[in-house]
């Protein structure tokens, strides 16, 4: 399996969901299950039957979470230094063709979240801005259409 960028922070949240889900939900769902075996007859018993469901569930959510950690590959997103070219963990300012402006940062797939701008590196945005400078033009093709964008400015915080 190929190696699976994520910053710092993002390292650092998965190994907090890790954590929770080891430390807090699974002895919850264990106990849940053991409740509900309590009740008699388990073919009958939907407590029981949603509780396993719910173990399987979380326990697909920690492999995934120690695999994606097994096969990471951390950036320290301050210790970049590409002299203005857009790279992974770059904050990036852009100015939309139309006047709008936005400011994202690219990051790994699970760390994305659109709202508090950080763009996922498989994004149509982000891999048309990976490799670009400051002050060049870049063209998007989006569900909506081509947008243009200029890049005023690339951060390495």
């Amino acid at each position: 399996m190929s190696k699976v960028p994520l910053t710092a922070r993002g390292a650092a949240q998965l190994k907090e969901e890790l954590k929770r889900l080891k430390s807090e939900e699974r002895p919850k769902v264990t106990a849940a299950i053991a409740t509900a075996r309590a009740h008699g007859d388990l073919k009958e018993n939907a407590e029981y039957h949603a509780a396993k469901e719910q173990q399987g569930l979380m326990e697909a959510r920690i492999r995934d979470i120690e695999a994606k950690l097994g096969n990471a590959q951390i950036i320290d997103v301050t210790a970049v230094n590409a002299g203005g070219k857009v790279v992974f963990g770059s904050t990036v300012h852009l100015v939309d063709t139309d006047g709008g402006e936005a400011k994202y940062q690219i990051v790994g797939e699970d760390e994305a979240d659109i709202k508090n701008g950080l763009l996922s590196i498989g994004s149509p945005i982000a891999r048309a801005l990976i490799g670009k400078r400051e002050g060049d033009e870049v063209e998007v093709s989006t569900p909506s259409g081509k947008r243009s964008y200029e890049i005023t400015a690339v951060e390495y915080i």
